[in-house]
């Protein structure tokens, strides 16, 4: 049993300490990646991964499903974020003090914006009003950087809540952030124009994996160690729901058109799909298939017809459609690849 695998009861943050202690080598070769069903193209999007285990970025066009390129990053790269335009990615750089920021064209590093000593930021949101907003796990902060790509950014810290936040979602006026730290289980809100906290919540069971309703309804948190899906009231944080999910649901993704609530579950590599109104459990889609794939975040494509899935230890991207739940793709990147941003 899956339990059994990976000794449940061990808490998914000690996993995701051994991943940040990994000792990494940067890496910088093009590489053409290996697909399965090269033959099927989804669209003319492209496919960006952070290769956390060797401190580099990928892009993968979508039409052939190669990787085109692949450069050195920073240290142990986690989140993604692409810039309102679509011409700039950015990354979190969990084992450095900073955000890097490429070029989606051909990947030329344009800077990175240094954030502080012990930061260690994580989540990452680019927000449409053109800033960045970063959970700092090392210390316990939300950071918001005016202007990423101008001389001089403007960078704000703001105190959130001890150990975390380890992800963050972001209100589309951008007033407001949500963030969930892993260790202590609680969720928090911040007023970013108060720089302030307003309200938090203590779920427990390691809260991680957090995702905004496209109308901002509902905020839809996962708890590691409880193998369970939250919907919460995002002005009060009060619960309103709480589902069974698979094993360890790690990542939390709400569809395009707000329908369908989906967990990517680490613990048995499998997807749940639910509905976002009363919850129902859809389908179970076995993607990865077990734990030892390593499965994390999950990404819709901007018109919610595919759902891609990264698998860590496996070094590869799973490429699903979301009516049928068919793997119809997996594409090839770096190592430990885990962090994804898809373009429009």
């Amino acid at each position: 049993m899956r339990r059994q695998q990976l000794g449940h009861n061990a808490s998914v943050a000690r996993w995701i300490a051994l991943l940040a202690s990994l000792t990494l080598t940067a890496s910088c070769a093009a590489a053409d990646g290996t697909v399965d069903g090269a033959g099927i193209a989804s669209d003319g999007g492209v496919l960006f991964v952070a290769n956390k285990q060797e401190n580099s970025l990928s892009r993968i066009a979508l039409d052939t499903g190669r990787e085109t390129v692949r450069v050195s990053s920073c240290a142990n790269p986690h989140e993604l974020a692409l810039s309102p335009d679509q011409t700039h990615v950015a990354l979190g750089c969990y084992g450095r003090n900073g955000v890097e920021i490429f070029r989606t064209s051909d990947l030329s590093r344009v800077k990175l914006i240094e954030l502080g000593e012990g930061v260690r930021p994580h989540g990452l949101v680019w927000h449409s009003d053109g800033r960045l907003i970063a959970s700092a796990e090392g210390r316990g902060s939300v950071f918001v950087v005016e202007q990423p790509l101008a001389p001089a950014p403007r960078v704000t810290e703001i105190p959130a809540v001890e150990g975390g936040p380890h992800l963050v979602a972001v209100s589309a006026d951008g007033g407001t952030a949500w963030g969930t730290a892993i260790r202590s289980g609680e969720v928090v809100r911040v007023d970013l124009a108060r720089g302030a906290v307003t309200h938090r919540r203590r779920i427990g069971g390691e809260t991680e994996a957090i995702a905004l309703a496209p109308d901002e309804s509902s905020l839809w948190i996962g708890a590691n160690a409880a193998d369970r899906l939250y919907q919460l009231d995002p002005e009060t944080l009060e619960v309103k729901a709480q589902i069974a999910t698979g094993a360890t649901p790690i990542r939390v993704a709400v569809s395009p058109d707000g329908k369908h609530v989906v967990t990517s579950n680490l613990g048995d590599g499998s997807i749940s799909v639910f509905e976002a109104e009363g919850g129902r459990l859809v389908r179970t889609i076995p993607v990865s298939g077990s734990a030892d794939a390593g499965q994390v975040t999950i990404a819709f494509s901007p018109d919610g017809g595919r759902v891609y899935v990264a698998e860590t230890f496996a070094n590869t991207v799973a490429e699903m459609d979301f009516a049928s739940g068919e793997v119809v793709r997996r594409f090839s990147a770096g190592r430990g690849g885990d962090g994804l941003a898809v373009t429009r």
